[in-house]
């Protein structure tokens, strides 16, 4: 990312050309949380001493309501303040906003312990476990977001109902259908650039409308946080256009949105070697189905998964297979998994630093992964990928092994997340209801 030290910060701000900045946490949603900072303020008192935030951030649903069931925080304890701990590493321009800079923070209690249910430190606390067999993780995510003429406002009174997607027809790598948005999409390109992401290219997808930017791999930590900035500054540079965009998994029947995510290890800075590669894919497989909560996270997240869509079904890996959970691609420095059960709806954070453990549970027992599979995965016999949340979360609550690496206390505050969900779900009234049922019923 661009460098912006403390003392360039200092300067920016002393020529009146910074004024605010950004402090930022990841909430459970995978969403950015937080303050602006009047940026002396930040300089003379947020930088030494942190900032405090209501606990309740890591307790509360998508639509911002305190719900029960969260050990950490709750109306019993009080509704307290965590402390965000800015990561000057992450201190980066934001030139969508005029005059801005913005920071991550870690989430720590106020004596300084870190907020073990908090996505940063979820994550954290895996990597720190790879570093103990001298590992890096490096990895990639590849975010799909469907774009509308509609502005986010228009959006909510319309039901987001008869939206007008950007484009009316399959664009799948058309440049015809990328350049007709293309001022759009050159805006959030450029400005994700300088924001310190590293753009690789842009092409269409398969729904009308729908579109994705690669970004360069980086190592785990550094794309999690590049993934959040770009989630959000999307969003924000659609709406400065009168459009929209959304990375939910699947907005219509057609196809959903994917956030396939490509991880390698390194040791020493080498890659790694072919024993310890198998051992990790055999990670993989072994946790996928018992890891999938962290996956896919939503209940809507599992529409996705249909035979023939590219989204995956069938619990299996395959060189350069699509129609796999798990795909392995590239050579020598550039092997890697692709894991394509997240979609554009993941919290990375949960995401990556599950196949961290995944892989690590692969390595340090020593598994030996299944015979590569060929053909089509989705019309074979292997597990199937969970089909629904309460499956998912089901079968997240038995697994030892994602108790043995998260702990009780991170896999129970997620199995109350998916609590949470399950229940607006069954108590909401859907227009598939009313469309079934109004008249004919």
């Amino acid at each position: 990312m661009p460098e912006l030290s403390v003392d360039r910060l200092r300067e920016l701000v002393d020529a009146g050309r910074v004024d605010t900045v950004l402090v930022a946490l990841t909430d459970m949603q995978g969403r950015l949380q937080g303050k602006r900072c009047g940026a002396r303020y930040f300089l003379e008192e947020v930088l030494s001493h942190g900032t405090e935030a209501c606990d309740y951030l890591m307790a509360v649903d998508v639509e911002m309501n305190p719900v029960d069931g969260y050990a950490s925080s709750s109306w019993d304890r009080g509704y307290g303040d965590f402390l965000l701990q800015p990561d000057l590493d992450t201190l980066r321009p934001v030139p969508w906003h005029e005059g801005t800079a913005m920071v991550q923070a870690d989430v720590l209690t106020l004596d300084g312990a870190p907020v073990a249910p908090s996505p940063r430190q979820v994550l954290r606390r895996q990597l720190d476990r790879l570093a103990e067999h001298g590992m890096t993780a490096h990895v990639g995510t590849e975010l799909e977001f469907i774009l509308f003429d509609d502005t986010y406002e228009d959006a909510q009174r319309m039901g987001y109902r008869h939206l007008t997607p950007s484009n009316l027809y399959n664009v799948d790598y058309s440049l015809l259908g990328t350049g007709r948005v293309e001022p759009v999409l050159r805006d959030i390109r450029n400005h994700m650039t300088g924001a310190g992401l590293y753009v690789e290219s842009v092409k269409g997808e398969c729904n009308p409308g729908q579109h994705e930017i690669a970004f360069r791999y980086a190592e785990a930590l550094t794309t999690c946080d590049n993934h959040a900035v770009y989630k959000t500054g999307a969003k924000e540079i659609a709406a400065k256009h009168g459009r929209s965009l959304t990375f939910m998994a699947k907005v219509n029947e057609r196809e959903g949105n994917s956030c396939h995510i490509h991880m390698s290890l390194r040791a020493d800075g080498e890659v790694i070697g072919d024993d310890v590669f198998r051992a990790f894919l055999a990670g993989q497989l072994a946790c996928l189905r018992e890891f999938t909560a962290f996956y896919a996270p939503n209940i809507n997240s599992y529409k996705r998964f249909a035979a023939g869509s590219f989204a995956p079904t069938a619990v299996a890996w395959g060189t350069d297979n699509r129609t796999c959970a798990l795909r392995v691609v590239g050579h020598g420095a550039a092997r890697r998994v692709e894991n394509r059960v997240p979609g554009g709806d993941v919290n990375p954070y949960l995401a990556v630093a599950a196949m961290v453990a995944a892989g690590l549970h692969g390595i340090e027992n020593g598994l030996e992964p299944e015979a590569e599979f060929t053909g089509n995965a989705y019309t074979s016999d292997k597990p199937r990928v969970p089909t629904t949340l309460r499956e998912a979360a089901d079968v997240l609550r038995e697994s030892a092994t994602a108790r043995a690496a998260f702990g009780d206390d991170v896999v129970d505050h997620y199995l109350n997340a998916a609590r949470v969900e399950l229940a607006a779900f069954e108590a909401a009234v859907t227009d598939w209801e009313l469309a079934r049922g109004f008249e004919r019923l």
